[in-house]
Parts: structure tokens; sequence; C-alpha cells
């Protein structure tokens, strides 16, 4: 589905796994397009926060209570739906699937995002890569159970990059540039129909 008229502007949704660099670049596109941002682990830091829990308290519950998740699903959605912004998270573009006006995935091999991650956090390679392993997982088989979605099935994004050999420049300029003539052909076939 392409942008909905009642929105103010386009919804992009970028997802990936863990160390990915999503985050980065989904910051960076909504500031050099005017968008605004949002992401997934946001809201779940909020709904923690709501409930008074620490993230791993709130995490430990997730695990057995689905509500939370659809909760997030739900936020996503309505964020989605008005327009004008950049949403990241793991599994976003299957949130925003039908609404998105651009979906992107970022990914990497699990060793180079794994190395990333310990960097950046300063954490030991073993602690982060056992995290990172269980973490995917409990995402994926939620999300599957919730929703029956293969999260292996990459074919409904509009573009797909693996950054393993890019640099953070070299992949957003890839993003950047894909995005913006995809929103200026969305725009022209729009203007088209409208006349």
């Amino acid at each position: 589905m392409t942008a909905m008229p009642d929105r103010r502007g386009p919804t992009i949704a970028i997802s990936g796994p863990p160390g990915c660099g999503k985050t980065t670049y989904a910051k960076r596109l909504a500031q050099d397009l005017g968008l605004d941002y949002l992401s997934a682990g946001t809201f779940f830091r909020t709904l923690a926060r709501q409930r008074g829990m620490t993230l791993e308290e709130f995490s430990r519950l997730a695990e057995k209570d689905p509500t939370i998740d659809l909760e997030i699903d739900r936020m996503t959605l309505e964020a989605g739906l008005k327009g004008n912004v950049v949403v990241e998270g793991h599994l976003v573009a299957w949130v925003l699937r039908y609404v998105a006006d651009v979906k992107i995935y970022i990914t990497a091999p699990l060793h180079v995002r794994v190395r990333r991650i310990a960097e950046r956090e300063g954490r030991p390679i073993p602690e982060v890569l056992r995290e990172t392993i269980v973490r995917e997982q409990s995402n994926w088989s939620r999300f599957r159970e919730y929703y029956g979605y293969d999260i292996t099935d990459l074919s409904f994004f509009d573009l797909v990059v693996d950054n393993t050999y890019l640099t953070i420049e070299e992949t957003y300029e890839i993003i950047r540039s894909f995005v913006e003539k995809r929103l200026s052909k969305t725009r022209g076939q729009a203007a088209n129909r409208n006349t």
C-alpha cells in the first residue's frame, strides 16, 4: 500500500537485528528529511517506566505477557499511520508492512554485529554474543507466535542492505539515495493521479 492521502508525510520503516546500525541511520535520515523519529525501543522503555519497572524486569514480564508486545505494536502502527516519520525497531517493518511508504532492512552477520555492540558498549564479546542470540530468538519466536510471520522472508522490503563491508557513510548514502528516489517517484505518481 502506498502513502495514505490523509497523512501529513511519508512513513519510513527501518528494521534489522541488533547491531546492524538501524538507529544511527534512522535518526540521521529523519533529521535530513525533516521527519520525526520514533523507536520501538523507546515505546518499550516508556511502558516499563509507566509500570515502575526496570528494563530487565519488564523484559522478563514481556516474555510471559503478550499484551506488552501487542501494545508496542499498536503504538508503532499508530505512529506509522500519522506519517511524517521514520520508525525503527527490530520488527517495525512487519508491523508497518501495509502502511510504510518505504521499508528498509539493514543487516550484517552475527559475528560482525556482536563485535560492533561489544565495542560500542565496552562489554566482552562472549557476553554480548549470548545476549544477542537470546534476544533475537525471543523476538522472532514471539512474532511468529503472535502474527504467524516468517521474519526470514525479506521479500516485501523495498531495500535490503548488508553493511558488513560498508562504512557508516557508504551505508547511509545508499539508504538516503534510495529513499529520496522512492519518495520522489511516489509523489510523482500521486500528482499524476490527481490531474
